[in-house]
């Protein structure tokens, strides 16, 4: 691969635009072996080029299956928050292009799954949710899926939990209010994600 796009990526400091087109750039070539490529990106001691292994991964994850895999595993695992906000918006494309009905099996093996950023990938990414195709007309089971993970230790992944139900309640707010009120606010993890969820 050319060694100036890399170059490049490592100096940009800010914005997802230039990984993108560098990735889709990428992806044009097909003489090149994108999951070992971006396999080797992972590596790199820039995040900027892990996010474009990110990218790379998502982009072929609707068809290679362990692009999939090691999103799960490898980019999951990755210490910098831009990295993760690739990785969610990889699993929306991987859900948009498989469709979100077809993907539910996958939703719901990540979002039960014990490492916080994998559940988050799914609980940002297909923000808002019930803009979403099958969501849309469900608004009740995606609200159920994103509520499992309410008094998760993560403060990070609570956030999103929280940040996420409240997206659906200006459109869905009697359906939000109904699963608010099943929760039990005496555990602080549960207040916590609450009180995002209502906008407090």
């Amino acid at each position: 691969m050319d060694e100036r796009i890399i170059d490049r990526i490592r100096q940009t400091e800010h914005g997802f635009k230039h990984i993108i087109e560098a990735g889709d750039q990428i992806l044009t070539d097909q003489d090149l072996q994108h999951v070992d490529l971006a396999i080797q990106y992972l590596a790199d001691g820039s995040y900027q080029v892990r996010m474009l292994a990110a990218y790379l991964l998502g982009q072929l994850s609707p068809t290679r299956p362990e692009a999939l895999s090691i999103l799960e595993t490898r980019v999951a695992d990755d210490p910098n928050w831009r990295v993760q906000e690739i990785l969610a918006k990889a699993f929306d494309y991987y859900c948009k292009t498989k469709g979100y009905e077809e993907s539910l099996p996958v939703i719901k093996k990540w979002l039960s799954d014990p490492h916080p950023n994998i559940k988050r990938a799914v609980t940002e990414g297909l923000r808002i949710w019930t803009g979403r195709p099958y969501f849309k007309d469900y608004p009740s089971e995606a609200i159920a899926l994103i509520s499992a993970n309410k008094a998760d230790g993560s403060e990070y992944l609570r956030k999103s939990v929280g940040n996420a139900l409240r997206d659906i309640s200006k459109k869905h707010p009697e359906e939000v209010s109904d699963e608010l009120a099943t929760w039990n606010l005496t555990d602080k993890k549960t207040a916590f994600t609450y009180k995002l969820a209502k906008g407090k």
